[in-house]
């Protein structure tokens, strides 16, 4: 398997993303197409005393970075590390693309230069994220900051189709996200979106208000993208105010120190379940070639981790299963007209 990688993108590129990688190609056994400053590249696999040959590097003099405009990046500097490295995905040269760098820019590059899959009206931002219960897939969690009701229907249907391929959930829970649950709350678009969910081939069970859902209200969790993104962010807010609440619960005085070694062990795992950095990327979901959206702080072991997530993806050919559940769907809304 071959994974591409756009090692300019993010905070820590290209560094943190080289160590990730090197750790990438021991562990997982992938090989792995570097896409950046090939000097700088070199530079930082020889400082991490690499010279293995899983590893090799395009190219690329330009980057988009966090400020560019997504779109007039992606048009106009077609020699930047993100441009090239999709150009070779869509051209097959390897079997996944994944970028920390700047999410409007890849999505926009994702859709345009790797394009959508047949049926598919707009790709979607998917992370996978931790609730009480385990955890939910968000879609989308900030592609499409407006959405029609058939938007909101396809995103219910890949997001499914991810959760049964990707996270074997067999029969996964998908709701709307809404400002209640009775049949005549939210907007125009809401309660179209919840009218065509009902008769699609999926377990919806309906409207999802916020606060249900880091209690595992749904194992897919439908939205336009700037609520996506607004849940999204608040969610990372609260996790790290919650863990600063703790710490200063626990480190109040002797007895609450005590206390926190008794349960030392369960925090740790909490923290982990928690922890970005532990659950790799985002899929962009609905184009033709698995795009992964890694954190844009992601350190080596971030972006290992989205490395792991990438093989995963591939493996479980999660494109050819939204294709055919998507072929699937037309083909019986086609029918039933």
């Amino acid at each position: 398997m071959k994974i591409i990688v756009d090692a300019m993108g993010g905070d820590n590129a290209p560094s943190e993303i080289v160590r990730g990688c090197i750790e990438g190609v021991e562990k997982l056994d992938i090989e792995l197409v570097l896409v950046g400053k090939q000097e700088l590249i070199e530079a930082e696999l020889k400082k991490n005393g690499y010279n293995g040959d899983k590893i090799s590097i395009v190219n690329a003099d330009e980057v988009i970075s966090g400020e560019d405009d997504p779109i007039t990046a992606i048009r106009h500097k077609k020699k930047s590390s993100m441009h090239i490295g999709l150009n070779l995905a869509a051209k097959g040269e390897g079997d996944a693309f994944v970028s920390a760098g700047n999410t409007g820019a890849l999505i926009s590059g994702a859709t345009l230069i790797v394009k959508r899959i047949p049926g598919i009206r707009r790709a979607a931002l998917a992370p996978v994220l931790p609730s009480s219960d385990g955890f939910y897939l968000l879609i989308d969690s900030g592609a499409n900051a407006e959405c029609t009701p058939e938007f909101l229907k396809q995103f219910a249907l890949m997001g499914s189709v991810y959760m049964q391929r990707f996270m074997d959930m067999p029969n996964p829970r998908v709701g709307l996200v809404n400002i209640g649950t009775e049949e005549d709350k939210g907007t125009d678009t809401i309660r179209a979106a919840h009218k065509l969910l009902k008769d699609a081939p999926i377990n919806y069970t309906g409207y999802v208000e916020a606060r249900e859902i880091p209690l595992g209200g749904a194992d897919v969790v439908v939205c336009d993208g700037f609520t996506g993104n607004v849940l999204l962010k608040f969610m990372e807010g609260m996790a790290s105010a919650f863990g600063k609440m703790l710490k200063n619960i626990f480190y109040k005085n002797t007895r609450s120190k005590l206390a926190a070694l008794a349960v030392r062990d369960g925090i740790a795992d909490m923290k982990k379940s928690m922890d970005y950095k532990e659950h790799g990327g985002a899929p962009v979901l609905g184009v033709r070639k698995p795009v992964i959206k890694a954190h844009g702080s992601s350190d080596a072991k971030a972006f290992f981790s989205a490395l792991r997530q990438t093989k995963k993806l591939v493996e479980c050919n999660l494109v050819e299963n939204i294709s055919s559940g998507i072929a699937q769907f037309n083909t019986d809304n086609a029918a039933d007209n």
